[in-house]
């Protein structure tokens, strides 16, 4: 598996077919049909069941939603437990077994990325991990998005070559796009690039005012970094009330058997 593995969406040459949608779903068994929307969901279509989403804007343009994988990633700086981690090849991975549901992740990503599975009775958090376990086994060449994509509107290499390649393309037809590459440094920078004939601002969290140039962590964990102490301490309180519980429920055992002794 190749180093910083990155995508590339060129707004410009995507026609909003799906497929890449379609390609996510099955290749990470999601349901094709998608949860009925809740109250304050995501406008881009993201959900714990739709990891990637087209977003339709006026006059035909189509613009790629996913987990931009960042590079110094807030989610994974907020994550008490490390249920999310940034892999040493680069894509951002989730261990639902460790996860304890805070939802601090979704806070934090300033994409809106992370969605929870609201409707489950044992929920986790979802999101675009890149195909990594698929890429890393061989069993994918390219995260599955890419490969379904009839345009070559999407596609995947290695972060330094993808970024010449779109700073290629703008230099190529400058009239054509808009002089920036989504991604190069929002937010200390990220592994999904892309250009486009039209600003896509929009797709950060309130339009991606103030998210500036630098990684974000240094900002989420000096408002999170008491979390994890309230949490121990909430979990001494909890194991203190459990072992009270506990004690009673073994007096009463004891009592109701000493008394059909009698």
């Amino acid at each position: 598996m190749i180093r910083h593995p990155s995508i590339l969406t060129d707004v410009t040459r995507c026609i909003g077919c799906e497929l890449c949608v379609a390609a996510c779903k099955k290749a990470n068994a999601l349901p094709e049909a998608d949860a009925p929307p809740r109250l304050g969901d995501s406008p881009d279509g993201l959900s714990a069941t739709r990891w990637t989403s087209v977003v339709r804007r006026p006059g035909n343009h189509f613009a790629r939603q996913q987990c931009r994988h960042c590079l110094d990633p807030a989610c994974v700086s907020v994550c008490p437990v490390g249920a999310l981690q940034k892999t040493p090849e680069g894509p951002v991975v989730y261990d639902k077994s460790i996860c304890m549901g805070c939802r601090y992740c979704m806070l934090a990503c300033p994409f809106g990325i992370p969605h929870y599975e609201w409707a489950r009775t044992a929920p986790s958090v979802r999101k675009c991990i890149l195909c990594y376990q698929a890429m890393k086994t061989g069993k994918l060449a390219a995260p599955a998005c890419v490969s379904a994509c009839p345009q070559k509107a999407t596609i995947f290499g290695c972060r330094e070559d993808l970024l010449a390649e779109a700073k290629g393309r703008l230099k190529a037809e400058p009239e054509k796009y808009v002089q920036k590459v989504w991604g190069e440094t929002e937010a200390g920078g990220t592994s999904v690039f892309m250009i486009a004939d039209i600003s896509l601002d929009f797709l950060a969290v309130n339009g991606g005012k103030n998210l500036g140039d630098g990684a974000l962590p240094q900002k989420t964990w000096a408002a999170l970094w008491p979390v994890p102490f309230e949490f121990v301490g909430m979990g001494a309180i909890m194991t203190g009330i459990y072992w009270i519980i506990k004690r009673r429920q073994a007096l009463q055992a004891g009592d109701e058997e000493a008394t059909r002794g009698e």
